[in-house]
């Protein structure tokens, strides 16, 4: 399973942190990913943390902004997003699966995990 937490509303230039938390059968090799879905919008994706760190991968639309970690002890992915703005609204899954293939870590299709969703509203 997994929890996603941390959205909420801010303002334009605010930044906010979101936790992915796993429970259950899990390994360190395995990908979790951020992917949003902003309203009338396909889910896009965000970052990602590939096969436990590997690599750290972020969207161009976020690079600069937005930064990804993990920690093992509490198997836990973070994603800091700063100097947030209005078009960072949207929903905001985390999603895990282990075997991921590289060239489809931006893929919704590849995880059979996701969290619930958490909400993050930028607005004045």
């Amino acid at each position: 399973q997994l929890q996603a937490s941390g959205g909420g509303l801010v303002q334009p230039g605010d930044s906010l942190s979101l936790s992915c938390a796993a429970s259950g059968m899990t390994s360190r090799r395995d990908t979790t990913a951020w992917f949003r879905q902003a309203p009338g919008k396909e889910r896009e994706f965000v970052s990602a943390v590939f096969r436990g760190g590997e690599r750290i991968m972020l969207a161009d639309s976020v690079k600069g902004r937005f930064t990804v970690s993990r920690d093992n002890t509490k198997n836990t992915v973070y994603l800091q997003m700063n100097s947030l703005q209005r078009e960072d609204t949207a929903v905001y899954f985390c999603a895990r699966a282990s075997g991921v293939i590289y060239s489809t870590v931006s893929s919704p299709s590849a995880y059979y995990h996701w969290g619930q969703g958490t909400l993050v509203t930028v607005s004045s």
